[in-house]
């Protein structure tokens, strides 16, 4: 099998797993376990998977001790604030307007690369920030946007893990050209397990493993093996044989994957408005990330 076919693949069952995770993590949340011991939970298995794999296949070692400092911070941006965040979101929102709303992402990663890394900053670029926003706004609330409903501040939650986590993403940019993605990412889990212990113990120590159902082993197990450890190390191996816009492509896969998955699941129902927001944060997230080679 060539390496293009391998990083295809790798591409597109990452994409596949994270467009999974919205619809199976509403299996699980918050009936069985809620979203911080769900997500203490997930970055213990993801630390130890990592810290195995590391030490089987990478063995690299952080060779600037003042780059520890950095890593804290990858871990409060890319582990702590926006998976507590995500999972808190998902457990509130829909599938759907989670997966939508994850597209921030791009869009935060080019204006605050334009801020950390002064690049330059297009008219495009301001066109798909705004039109992506108007876009998202309505998906929110729709015609009847209500700061009073539930859903609303699940929503929100969702977008600012979105925003947190394309900080991290520019943050980390210069220790990804330093050392190697993986060792980056294990350093960044294991600070930020010690960050999300206080936060998901409580609802950790409330789980009732004994009530679970087979299949609700099957899901937990496919959150924190598949969506966590499985992901990271696949889209290492892609990052490392890919350009970053190849890999960036796939980031639009994962509503519509993320969409189809929901309907199967019966967790969420695609309208033809909210169709219609989906399209309009689709083509400004195109304008504000995709640019002429």
């Amino acid at each position: 099998m060539s390496t293009k076919l391998k990083v295809h693949l790798s591409l597109w069952l990452v994409t596949l797993i994270y467009a999974a995770t919205f619809s199976i993590a509403k299996q699980v949340m918050p009936m069985y376990i809620k979203p911080f011991g769900f997500i203490l939970i997930r970055v213990i298995v993801a630390t130890i998977g990592l810290i195995v794999f590391h030490r089987i296949f990478i063995k690299e070692k952080i060779h600037d001790k003042r780059d520890y400092i950095k890593l804290f911070v990858c871990a409060i941006f890319g582990v702590a604030a926006n998976m507590l965040l995500f999972f808190k979101g998902l457990s509130i929102t829909t599938p759907i307007n989670a997966a939508v709303l994850m597209m921030y992402t791009p869009i935060f990663v080019v204006l605050f690369a334009a801020i950390w890394l002064k690049e330059k900053v297009t008219i495009q670029k301001v066109v798909g920030v705004l039109l992506a926003t108007f876009g998202a706004v309505l998906l929110i609330g729709g015609r009847n946007f209500n700061f009073s409903s539930t859903g609303v501040w699940g929503d929100i939650m969702v977008a600012l893990n979105a925003i947190i986590y394309a900080f991290f993403l520019v943050y980390a940019k210069s220790l990804m050209q330093k050392y190697h993605p993986l060792t980056v990412t294990l350093y960044t889990f294991l600070f930020g397990l010690f960050i999300v212990i206080p936060f998901g113990f409580n609802e950790f120590s409330e789980i009732d493993f004994i009530a679970f159902q087979k299949i609700i082993w099957v899901y937990v197990l496919f959150i924190t093996v598949g969506s966590t450890f499985v992901t990271y190390v696949l889209s290492s191996y892609a990052l490392k044989h890919a350009s970053s816009s190849l890999v960036g492509t796939y980031i639009y896969l994962q509503p519509v994957l993320a969409t189809l998955i929901a309907i199967v699941f019966g967790t969420d129902l695609l309208t033809l408005e909210k169709l219609i927001f989906i399209c309009i944060v689709f083509v400004g997230v195109y304008f504000a990330s995709f640019k002429k080679s």
